[in-house]
């Protein structure tokens, strides 16, 4: 008894005292109504059962009474912790040198370049010696890609870096003038090796470190978009607009969103041109993505005001027909689902606007809010998964969470 006393600081809790006080009374009614016909060896033996029963009513009480208080933590307990970061800038991407898991690079808005060596725990920030501190404030870097210790950095206005040891030092590799649109998206391939694409939907391979890069699209999307309109297909006025991204799978397939929202194309390694195919919904596409970063698994949309969807798995890239999307019941009060990851199989999450996370622990078919996330001062745009036990959220105003397993 006094050992359970003594865990919460030399007293019982409030609903203790209750309990007991509660059945003294009781005890003293019957003691009360039996006096007269009771010896002192009945009162002694009286009194001891009493405080029998309520040591064993304050134990069983005291047991139950941290276990319900843990039961209600967890259940209030996010899976997410926010990182502090010596930044409060837009952060746009996140990679870790693929031959170091703790080693990471971190980008953003107003040259925010940041470096990890214990897993995302600690950032620090880093600075470029041959790029002057004014200069480097205005660049937006957007993208990092690793694969071993080659990683790759494209940014706004046009720049690109690259780096062969992990990001001891970086190399600056220019970008033709020539080039149809801006690099918005690269992917280390391996040493020397990265695959780039632009804003106009050009997709080029270079293998010796950006010296020479290699075509593997015959046209634009801007192209593209003007033969099939000008090609006298009913419909083909749907596709207009331009491009704000795309977005690459394991294999090398693309996707790429209309800036309107109101239609997206695909591409795959061998096909000379951009596939435009049109939304299967009246509500505009808010973002799109594979599944487990892989097109076999299939396909994501989201749309405006909250909507969601998934394709079946092998979905046919060399088919000019739309994707057959099914809706997923996810429930965000109209918020826009910005980005969607897979951490497994069956796991799944959703960044939507106003710093809200959602859960899905069956693919999607049913959806939870995950609690306090939504206290968070800033946008969650960006959800990346390196494996089971390592994940990022990233936003803006500096806004880092890190996955806790």
């Amino acid at each position: 008894m006094n050992s359970f006393v003594g865990f919460i600081n030399g007293r019982l809790p409030d609903n203790l005292f209750v309990i007991r006080q509660r059945i003294s009374k009781s005890q003293k009614i019957f003691l009360g109504k039996t006096r007269l016909s009771m010896t002192n060896k009945e009162n002694i033996k009286e009194n001891s059962e009493r405080r029998e029963i309520v040591k064993v009513l304050s134990i069983t009480s005291l047991l139950g009474f941290p276990h319900k208080k843990a039961l209600a933590e967890e259940k209030n307990s996010s899976k997410w912790k926010q990182i502090s970061l010596p930044v409060d800038t837009v952060l746009f991407d996140l990679d870790f040198v693929k031959d170091s898991p703790k080693h990471g690079w971190l980008v953003g808005s107003k040259g925010t370049f940041l470096e990890t060596i214990d897993g995302g725990e600690n950032w620090i920030p880093r600075t470029f010696a041959n790029l002057d501190p004014d200069e480097e404030l205005t660049y937006r870097f957007e993208t990092i890609s690793f694969s071993g210790n080659d990683g790759w950095v494209i940014g706004k206005p046009a720049i690109m870096l690259h780096t062969k040891d992990g990001g001891k030092s970086w190399l600056r590799v220019p970008v033709s003038p020539k080039l149809p649109g801006e690099p918005i998206s690269i992917t280390a391939l391996g040493p020397d090796s990265a695959e780039m694409t632009t804003s106009s939907g050009a997709v080029y391979i270079t293998d010796n470190g950006g010296r020479n890069w290699k075509a593997q699209v015959k046209e634009t999307i801007d192209s593209t978009l003007n033969r099939t309109i000008s090609s006298g297909v009913s419909g083909a006025s749907y596709f207009t607009g331009s491009i704000i991204g795309v977005i690459r799978d394991l294999t090398g397939k693309y996707l790429a969103i209309s800036s309107r929202g109101n239609f997206f194309l695909t591409w795959q390694p061998g096909q000379e041109f951009w596939i435009p195919r049109a939304r299967e919904t009246s509500r505009r596409i808010q973002g799109m993505g594979f599944i487990q970063g892989d097109s076999k698994k299939g396909i994501w949309m989201s749309t405006r005001g909250g909507g969601l969807g998934f394709t079946e798995s092998n979905v046919d890239f060399d088919s000019v027909n739309g994707f057959e999307f099914t809706n997923s019941p996810i429930k965000t009060g109209g918020y826009g689902i910005l980005d969607v990851a897979f951490k497994n199989n069956e796991e799944l999450w959703a960044a939507c606007g106003g710093g809200i996370l959602y859960k899905s622990l069956n693919r999607g078919k049913t959806w939870e809010k995950e609690p306090g996330t939504e206290k968070i001062a800033g946008n969650l745009y960006k959800i990346k998964f390196f494996d089971s036990e390592s994940g990022f959220v990233l936003g803006s105003n500096g806004v880092l969470l890190k996955y806790l397993p």
